[in-house]
């Protein structure tokens, strides 16, 4: 006969084994209903955080059973408005046989991926979207999962990019200058119409060509130093003569001016430039120059036939105006003037006195000192020399050079008393080389005062009768540097 009290004790054992079993079931039921808890928090905060307009929709009536808040700050639409409304009723769908594709897709078992499509809203407004979408099954039901994009904005800012580029197309292949790219090893990447006009090349056989190819070959170092100091400062070039050898063998000159092209990170690909077509300008120029070429000779003739008539009337004008000459253009060098000023101012020196044609030689070639009349007479002949050469076709204002040269900074000289600016500068030159050769020389008259008497008086007054930095020029030859009379 078994024992009660044992069987009995068995019994609790059991019962209690099984009740711990329980307790763990119970406890794993909990920690599962928990973590299931979690993951749902986790998937509906990015269900509501998303910026992508999400939502689900039964496939069968196209009724909404849950949307996101990107949806509803699209649209314009409540949650109440939407639950359970159908998309047909809300007229979302730009175009209904767009959503009976897409279901009719979904259904066959292929997957929708960034299809653009339009969607309306609330107001009436169609957004373009990117539309992605899945056919899952949930108890037996069958539902849409949809996100979608929005490109409303990306597609209006692209299509202003592409109406502005294709503005830009148009302004470049429709203006006269050339437009060019180069890639950064100098090969011809983009050109407008103008480049193939200007060249004799067309657009297929110039883009790649080295842009040096299409450069006259003297002047290809020239080009590569200008693109090299562009490369390296970074900044946009100084207007540039770009000398072009064309593809029939002729040349033409273009104004140019280049920048550097960069990458979105800043690194250099390449060049730009623009050229204006300055052919006709610079054979102008050429011919231009080659006029006065011919003029300045003519001229020189001119002069040198007034200096042999003076020569034969008074030898020692002649010769002081030879000195006067060499000198005035030696102070106008010393001062830093440009070459055709001090040209002018050499062959004004040439014939600044040509005025005491004149004036009777007897007068002139005087041994004894001049009458108060004579000497009147003598100082007119910068009037007479300017009534000579007023009407004188020259590059130079020669006529107000012999005009003013006795003219002083404080208005002391002759004929008209002008004072400091009033004077032009190649007019104080002459006075101050004048009156140095002058003072230095042998006259019939009186005989020479000497170099250095000379210099003392253009010390003495210079500021006050001589121009001061025509005064020290002329200080500085002598004094410094061993400029003698010749």
């Amino acid at each position: 006969m078994n024992d009660p009290s044992k069987e009995y004790q068995e019994l609790i054992e059991e019962n209690t084994s099984l009740k711990q079993k329980i307790r763990k079931l119970e406890k794993s039921a909990a920690e599962i209903g928990e973590t299931e808890l979690q993951t749902d928090k986790k998937f509906d905060a990015i269900f509501q955080c998303s910026p992508d307009v999400i939502t689900v929709t039964d496939a069968s009536n196209g009724s909404l059973l849950d949307v996101n808040d990107s949806f509803l700050q699209l649209t314009g639409y409540s949650k109440k408005e939407v639950i359970g409304s159908s998309t047909k009723e809300l007229n979302i769908w730009g175009s209904m046989e767009d959503r009976e594709r897409i279901v009719k897709q979904l259904k066959s078992g292929a997957n929708v991926d960034k299809v653009e499509l339009s969607f309306r809203t609330k107001s009436g407004e169609l957004r373009q979207m990117l539309f992605s979408s899945r056919l899952i099954e949930v108890d037996g039901r069958q539902l849409i999962i949809a996100n979608t994009h929005d490109v409303t904005d990306h597609n209006v800012t692209e299509e202003k990019l592409l109406e502005s580029e294709e503005k830009y197309r148009i302004i470049l292949e429709d203006m006269e200058d050339v437009y060019f790219e180069v890639d950064i090893r100098g090969n011809i990447a983009f050109v407008n119409t103008s480049s193939c006009k200007k060249s004799g090349y067309g657009k297929e056989e110039l883009l790649g060509m080295p842009f040096t190819q299409i450069s006259v070959p003297d002047g290809i170092e020239r080009i590569m130093q200008y693109f090299g100091e562009i490369f390296k400062t970074g900044k946009t070039g100084k207007p540039f003569i770009w000398h072009l050898k064309k593809k029939n063998g002729e040349e033409g000159f273009f104004e140019l001016v280049a920048s550097l092209i960069r990458d979105r990170q800043g690194k250099p690909t390449g060049f730009r430039g623009i050229g204006r077509d300055i052919t006709e300008r610079k054979q102008s120029e050429e011919k231009l120059q080659q006029t006065l070429s011919i003029l300045r000779k003519s001229m020189g003739v001119t002069i040198q036939v007034m200096v042999s008539a003076i020569e034969v009337r008074d030898p020692y004008t002649a010769g002081h105006q030879k000195r006067v000459a060499d000198l005035a253009r030696s102070i106008a060098t010393e001062m830093g003037l440009n070459k055709d000023k001090i040209e002018g101012i050499r062959m004004a020196g040439s014939i600044h006195d040509i005025g005491k044609l004149a004036i009777p030689s007897e007068i002139l070639a005087k041994p004894t000192k001049l009458t108060n009349i004579e000497f009147s007479l003598i100082k007119e002949h910068s009037q007479s020399g300017y009534e000579m050469l007023k009407n004188v076709e020259s590059p130079w204002p020669l006529a107000q050079i012999v005009y003013q040269h006795h003219e002083r900074m404080n208005g002391s000289g002759y004929p008209r008393k002008l004072k400091g600016e009033e004077i032009i500068i190649e007019a104080r030159i002459m006075a101050v080389a004048d009156v140095v050769e002058a003072m230095a020389s042998h006259r019939p008259y009186r005989p020479g005062l000497g170099l250095d008497a000379a210099l003392d008086e253009i010390e003495k007054n210079k500021g006050i009768m001589y121009d001061n930095s025509v005064a020290d020029a002329c200080l500085r030859l002598f004094r410094e540097k061993g400029y003698h009379l010749q």
